[in-house]
């Protein structure tokens, strides 16, 4: 008890730290009284470790990391294999792990080992839609073929982390029982199992969101066991919940400290930045011999990449790919440089963004404005001037003053030969006439010649089998005050793929360079060839429309898929894209030391080798990619070059830390804008609102129902063709649609529905339907979109096609409502908080500031991170 009298005695009024003091010692105690009482194991024992790893070696057991499907949570969990796997069943797909019984205490995202059930023991996965209800059962005719299935005999590397959870409602407590110490409270993720945890707050925290932390799971307890942590905030609060997707994907973004900060260089309205005499003759001056100019966005504040090209004396051209010197900012193992690795990458969600770097960087001395000086890394190439055939490249650091800041659809429209656009270009105001022609000629000539030499890249790439690959993700537009300002699909331009090609080619030459120079510790980055059985569906839906997929190579697919278009709607051929993308393996980053050179190869971009140069105000990888290429290329930095480069070890255990950030950055960023559409749809009466009623084309067909694609707000969603009663959809003479007693036939590529009555309809695969948009609400979990078929036909508005114009409409209104609504109901929660929060953070333990908690917690993180120079060779 020496730990409760230290509190009662020198901190008696740090309520928080008693809670939670009290929560782990309720939790331990009840442990220790349950292993008593409880003989009877509700799960088998884990394996001993040494056994686990024999077990491995010899081929008993397969190691992988535990994926369970959040559409069917109770039930089914895969195991995907890393490594080589058994060797005696030569598996090449997942395993299937059935049940929680099977699932031994495993949570989604543990790395297990696991022993294969007989084959007359095995099952296939569930191919109905379904809703993620507490079933325990799959309806037999609901799965496929049977597939490898196993069991977890041992958990060789426990993922847990911290957790969102919801306490239950008044009714959920009763039916719980009166025992107000143990709660079972139900996670956000619908992958985690209900956590049992020891509170007396059970009822003051019924309408909040909650942090929780599990501490053991034995095998005599049907739920893990964990304590509470922390109040995030109210539910269905947009605070509350964009905290909770932090939470779920830890994501820290505290400020920065007054630390790091104080690393920072000087640089005000007042008194800006200017460049140091001394590193000025260190550096290739660019400031009067190159037209630099860079094309980003609207409301891009982090500019990290600039573009220029000239003609030389000898008739030949300059290439020139300028990007920002973070790092000569950034100090190797400095505190913003520890911060920076932690993060790994600036986090965008629908309406924010947190910075990887000090704004004083990210958004002024590192950013390369137009008409300042900034310090650059610039890699130039000369290029022959009518084959472009590259004859050398060097790589330098610079100093470079850009011409302009350009956006994608000024650049795009001068491209196009409309200068219309000219007034909307900040530097060529207040000049005269004359001047200003000039000046307009040469960037037209640059831009064109820009696109010119991206066209020859690209069809290079092409020859070796690049893909263009595109999903249906849906872009944010933030305003002055970085709020959303619309909500678009992607609109491919030119311009974006020239930008891309320059800095696909900056890549490309960077990663030759390193790699070079430091054969086993350069960072690079993969793309490994997918797995031929994740194509299946993309080959089975081109079928459908008559289309052959070839997926025996990237060149291959790349052809295949230029030739699936349907000239009569577009629709498709973004559709297999987006499934082709699906199919593929991640990107990842690596250490050149930790694989063979014919594992280098990126598959989706046809390159023997390639990294991330082009965006280190953004991405820790690129910081680590300049730290190596002025170690390959600056002889001063001899000395200190263990400095710059990790060792091999060291490299590729920070490779693994980004790679798992920047799928934590993907799914936030996800998870937000799902956020928007449910907030922006949630107070929608969709019976009268038209807004609500959309075009879908079906891109996948199920047992049930089908999966539709919604273009004019880029959603994807599921639509049931058959009920919770049992009745199936049927459409009348106008082919509106109505439930009614029936049943369903899948086949490959369609799905019918048959009344028993002998009407039938069916909906086959990129046919376009009618549906009606729905929020699905759930107190626990993330709000759904639910897609319901009202008409089996094309949506048509009242002027039978939505313009371009309209559209944009639709896509402004859907954002600055939810914006409005939210800032709303801000502004009154902060009008009732100054009685109310305080009182109720009092009441949870909490504060607002600061707490011993989050001491505990930075003190803990501290004594994880080694800062010394010591740890890299």
């Amino acid at each position: 008890m020496m730990k409760q009298n230290y509190l009662d005695n020198f901190w008696p009024d740090l309520k928080a730290a008693h809670e939670l003091f009290d929560s782990i010692l309720q939790a331990q105690r009840e442990r220790e009284s349950e292993s008593q009482e409880n003989n009877g194991k509700e799960y088998p024992e884990h394996l001993p470790v040494e056994i686990l790893e024999a077990g491995i070696k010899s081929g008993r057991y397969v190691q992988g990391t535990l994926n369970v499907n959040k559409h069917r949570a109770q039930l089914e969990a895969f195991v995907r294999l890393q490594g080589f796997g058994s060797k005696e069943t030569e598996l090449q797909s997942d395993i299937l792990i059935y049940g929680a019984k099977a699932r031994n205490r495993a949570i989604h995202g543990d790395v297990v080992a696991v022993e294969l059930l007989p084959l007359h023991e095995w099952k296939g996965r569930t191919v109905a839609l379904c809703e993620n209800e507490t079933e325990d059962k799959a309806p037999a005719d609901t799965t496929g073929d049977p597939m490898p299935t196993g069991k977890v005999v041992g958990i060789i590397q426990k993922n847990w982390r911290d957790y969102v959870v919801t306490f239950p409602s008044k009714e959920e407590s009763q039916s719980q029982g009166r025992n107000a110490q143990k709660i079972l409270v139900t996670p956000w993720d619908y992958r985690i199992p209900k956590i049992r945890i020891s509170t007396q707050q059970a009822e003051a925290l019924q309408e909040y969101r909650v942090v929780v932390r599990i501490d053991s799971w034995e095998s005599t307890s049907v739920y893990p066991n964990g304590h509470f942590v922390r109040v995030l905030g109210r539910i269905g609060d947009l605070e509350g919940e964009i905290a909770a997707i932090l939470v779920e994907n830890s994501i820290c973004v505290a400020p920065f400290s007054e630390i790091q900060m104080s690393e920072m260089p000087v640089s005000s309205s007042k008194n800006p930045w200017k460049v140091n005499p001394e590193e000025e003759k260190n550096r290739l001056d660019l400031r009067d011999t190159h037209l630099i100019f860079s094309i980003d966005p609207k409301g891009c504040e982090d500019v990290d990449d600039a573009l220029s090209v000239r003609t030389l004396p000898n008739g030949n051209l300059e290439l020139g790919v300028h990007i920002a010197d973070v790092t000569h900012f950034v100090a190797a193992n400095s505190y913003t440089d520890v911060e920076a690795r932690a993060r790994a990458t600036t986090y965008y969600l629908a309406d924010r963004r947190y910075d990887m770097l000090p704004s004083v960087l990210s958004a002024d001395i590192c950013s390369l404005l137009s008409g300042v000086d900034r310090y650059a890394v610039s890699v130039l190439w000369e290029l022959e001037k009518e084959s472009y055939e590259m004859l050398r490249v060097c790589y330098n650091k610079t100093i470079i003053r850009s011409a302009y800041k350009l956006v994608y659809e000024a650049a795009q429209a001068l491209l196009d030969g409309d200068t219309s656009v000219v007034g909307d270009i900040l530097e060529l105001e207040n000049l005269d006439e004359r001047t200003r022609q000039k000046k307009l000629d040469e960037l037209v000539w640059a831009i064109s010649k820009l696109t010119d030499i991206a066209r020859h890249v690209r069809a290079k790439r092409d020859s070796c089998g690049a893909l263009e690959l595109e999903g249906v993700e849906i872009r944010v537009q933030l305003d002055d005050k970085n709020n959303i300002h619309d909500l678009i699909p992607k609109q491919p331009l030119e311009v974006h793929e020239t930008v891309a090609e320059c800095m696909i080619l900056a890549n490309h030459w960077v990663a030759k360079k390193i790699s070079e120079n430091f054969p086993h510790q350069a960072l690079l980055r993969q793309h490994p060839p997918p797995r031929q059985e994740f194509f299946t569906e993309l080959r089975e839906c081109a079928s459908a429309k008559g289309f052959s997929i070839d997926t025996r190579s990237n060149k291959a697919l790349a052809e295949s898929l230029d030739k699936a278009n349907d000239p009569t709607d577009p629709i498709v051929n973004k559709l297999l894209r987006s499934m082709a993308t699906h199919a593929m393996s991640n990107a990842l980053y690596f250490s050149t030391g930790s694989c063979p050179e014919e594992e280098f190869h990126h598959y989706g971009l046809a390159l023997d080798k390639y990294t991330h140069f082009t965006s280190p105000i953004r991405r820790y990888a690129d910081i680590v990619v300049h730290r190596l290429l002025m170690a390959a290329t600056v002889k001063e930095t001899k000395g200190d070059v263990k400095d710059y480069v990790f060792s091999n070890k060291d490299l590729q255990e920070l490779c693994t830390h980004i790679n798992n950030r920047n799928r934590a950055a993907q799914r936030a960023q996800k998870q937000s804008t799902e956020l928007f559409q449910c907030m922006y749809f949630k107070d929608k009466t969709p019976e009268t609102d038209e807004r609500c009623i959309a075009d879908g084309v079906i891109y996948s067909v199920r047992t049930n129902g089908v999966l539709v694609f919604v273009p004019r707000y880029g959603i994807k969603g599921a639509a049931y063709m058959k009920n919770k009663e049992g009745l199936v959809i049927s459409c009348q003479g106008d082919r509106s649609c109505e439930w009614k007693p029936g049943s369903l036939h899948r086949f490959q590529n369609k799905i019918t529905s048959t009344t028993t009555t002998g009407e039938s309809v069916t909906l086959s695969l990129f046919d376009h339907i009618t549906v009606k948009i729905l929020v699905q609400t759930s107190r626990c979990h993330a709000d759904m979109i639910k897609l319901e078929i009202i008409r089996n036909a094309p949506y048509q508005t009242p002027d039978t096609e939505v313009s371009q114009k309209n559209f944009h409409v639709v896509k402004s209104d859907l954002v600055k409502e939810v914006s409005q609504s939210a800032e709303a109901a801000q502004r009154a929660q902060e009008k009732a908080s100054i009685e109310v929060i305080d009182e109720d953070y009092q009441e949870y333990c909490q504060t607002k500031g600061a707490s011993l908690y989050q001491l505990l917690e930075e003190i803990r993180d501290l004594a994880l991170l080694d800062v010394s120079a010591d740890s890299r060779t």
